[in-house]
C-alpha cells in the first residue's frame, strides 16, 4: 500500500496558520473534525498532547508526528500541516519544525500505525523530500509528490521500525569513568562496545561496572558473616581512569540486522534474557532494540 493512499486532500494544509507545533495540531485535528463526524474533540487532543507530555514526537529533520491512539476513531486518520516559516518548539537537531504528519488511530492496530509512521520517517530522512513538500502549492500536489517518491507501508514490521538510531556506543580502551559518565548522562544502563569501524565487539552494562567493585560477591551472598576490609567502590573509583572498557565487557553479545522480523527479535530478547540488542548493516551498528522502546512504541504508541 502507498503512503500517499493514507492522505486525503482535506485533510492536508499547506499554509498552516499556527505558529507553534500545539497550535498546528489544533488546527490538524479540527480539519479532521471539519470532515467526519462522532469525533470527541476534547477527548482526543487530551489524548494527542498526553503524549506529547510523555515524549516529544519531533522527530529532526523539520518533521514532527505527534499522534494519539484513541477509541474515537475506527481507522486511521492522517493530517500533514506545512510551515513556510516554521513553528516553535523544541526540536532534536535543532532544525526548524516545518512539517508536521498528525495520526490518529485505534487502540487496538499499533502495527498499522507503526508501519504508517516507519513510512512517514523514510519520507522525512529524504532531504530532497521536504525541499519539495516545502514549495507544495496544493493539498493535492502535497499527495502527488508523496505518490511520486514510491514510498510504501510495509507488510511485517521489522527491526528498523523500533529501533533508536544513531546509538551511543563506546571502543574498548575507554575508561570506566568515561563509561559511568555516558551511562548517567544519557540515563541507560549499557552501551554496545564497538571497534574503530564500528563493529559490534561486546557491550558493558552497570552490572559490569558493580561486578568489577565486588569480584567476589557470590562469596558474600553465601556468607553474609564476611566483611570487606575496605568499600569496594572506594578501590574501584581509584582506578577509574585506569581500567579500560576492554577489561570489563562482555564479549558474547547477539546482533540482529535491520530487516529482521521484530516478533522474532522480541522472542528472542525474551528467551535470552537480553535487554538490548544492537542493530547493524554490512556488520557496523546502525541502531539498537532496547525493551523499554518496544513497549514505548508497540503498546504505548
Amino acid at each position: 500500500m502507498k503512503l500517499s493512499r493514507l492522505l486525503e486532500p482535506e485533510l492536508v494544509r499547506v499554509d498552516l496558520k499556527a505558529s507553534s507545533k500545539t497550535e498546528a495540531i489544533v488546527e490538524l485535528f479540527d480539519l479532521v473534525l471539519a470532515k467526519y463526524d462522532g469525533i470527541d474533540r476534547e477527548s482526543v487532543l487530551n489524548s494527542i498532547f498526553e503524549r506529547e507530555e510523555i515524549e516529544n514526537t519531533s522527530y529532526g529533520r523539520g518533521f514532527s508526528f505527534p499522534h494519539a491512539r484513541t477509541a474515537e476513531v475506527d481507522r486511521m486518520y492522517v493530517s500533514m500541516g506545512i510551515s513556510k516559516n516554521g513553528l516553535e518548539d523544541e526540536t532534536i537537531d535543532g532544525e526548524p519544525l516545518k512539517i508536521i504528519c498528525l495520526m490518529l488511530t485505534p487502540r487496538n492496530i499499533s502495527k498499522f500505525y507503526l508501519q504508517t509512521l516507519s513510512a512517514l520517517a523514510t519520507l522525512a530522512r529524504d532531504p530532497e523530500n521536504r525541499a519539495a513538500l516545502l514549495q507544495a502549492k496544493s493539498p493535492q500536489n502535497v499527495i502527488d509528490l508523496i505518490a511520486s517518491s514510491g514510498i510504501e507501508l510495509k507488510k511485517e514490521l521489522v527491526v528498523k521500525d523500533v529501533m533508536g538510531e544513531e546509538p551511543v556506543t563506546v571502543t574498548p580502551d575507554r575508561t570506566l569513568k568515561e563509561v559511568a559518565n555516558l551511562l548517567f548522562k544519557h540515563r541507560i544502563s549499557g552501551l554496545p562496545v564497538v571497534d574503530y569501524e564500528g563493529h559490534v565487539i561486546g557491550e558493558i552494562t552497570n552490572r559490569d561496572l558493580i561486578r568489577a567493585a565486588m569480584p567476589d560477591y557470590r562469596s558474600l551472598i553465601t556468607n553474609l558473616a564476611l566483611t570487606y576490609e575496605a568499600e569496594p567502590f572506594e578501590n574501584l573509583l581509584k582506578q577509574e581512569d585506569k581500567i579500560t572498557v576492554g577489561e570489563l565487557m562482555t564479549s558474547n553479545v547477539y546482533a540482529v540486522e535491520e530487516d529482521a522480523s521484530v516478533t522474532e527479535v522480541a522472542a528472542m530478547m525474551l528467551f535470552k534474557d537480553l535487554y538490548r540488542v544492537p542493530v547493524v548493516r554490512d556488520q557496523k551498528i546502525v541502531g539498537l532494540v532496547v525493551i523499554s522502546d518496544m513497549v514505548a512504541k508497540i503498546i504505548r504508541g
